[in-house]
């Protein structure tokens, strides 16, 4: 794995562990010398990861639209900024730079962004690993709807199996390593 894409909030939220999660996980991708996919901003839970990365020597590439630019406040100090038109245009440029998917807490762009990646892998647009950094239990309730989801036939086992959640980075990233995207169709059998 070269870069890691990590959708966060632009935001910190309020326990101080979902920053002390970012810059964990910003360290574990300095050892393993893995690169930084985000949406270009310095602010929140996303400054604080790319920061982190940068302060570990590693190489950081932001994603941002041009009607975020101003207002998200751009990271001066990126290795590389990518100033793209749209939001689509940014999730697809993201999903080409990166090898992996991982969402740390955040809100509804974070929700979004890492549901949209899923999606991508359940209908095979791309075999890259996606998973939930579970902060705190974070993403617990979302869990348990798409748990719910499968029981009602919504979502194969297999597709949701794929989804890789763990509470600590490097635990998350180990799991990363041994990845094999499903390959069954999303479709249920009529």
């Amino acid at each position: 794995m070269q870069r890691l894409c990590v959708y966060c909030g632009s935001n910190k939220g309020v326990l101080p562990d979902y920053a002390q999660a970012a810059r964990t996980l910003a360290e574990v991708l300095g050892e393993r010398g893995i690169g930084l996919v985000y949406g270009g901003a310095s602010r929140g839970i996303m400054g604080i990861v790319a920061d982190a990365v940068l302060a570990a020597g590693g190489e950081v590439v932001g994603v941002m639209p041009r009607a975020l630019d101003n207002k998200e406040i751009r990271n001066p100090h990126l290795t590389r900024l990518e100033v793209v038109e749209t939001m689509h245009e940014r999730k697809s440029m993201m999903a080409e730079l990166s090898d992996g998917f991982v969402a740390l807490p955040g809100g509804f762009g974070t929700l979004e962004e890492i549901v949209e990646i899923i999606t991508w892998g359940q209908l095979q647009f791309h075999a890259k690993p996606c998973g939930l950094l579970n902060v705190r239990g974070y993403y617990d309730n979302l869990l348990r709807h798409i748990d719910h989801a499968v029981s009602q036939g919504f979502v194969l086992v297999e597709h949701r199996d794929a989804v890789i959640v763990e509470a600590e980075p490097a635990a998350l990233l180990d799991r990363f390593e041994d990845y094999s995207a499903p390959t069954v169709k999303k479709w249920l059998q009529e």
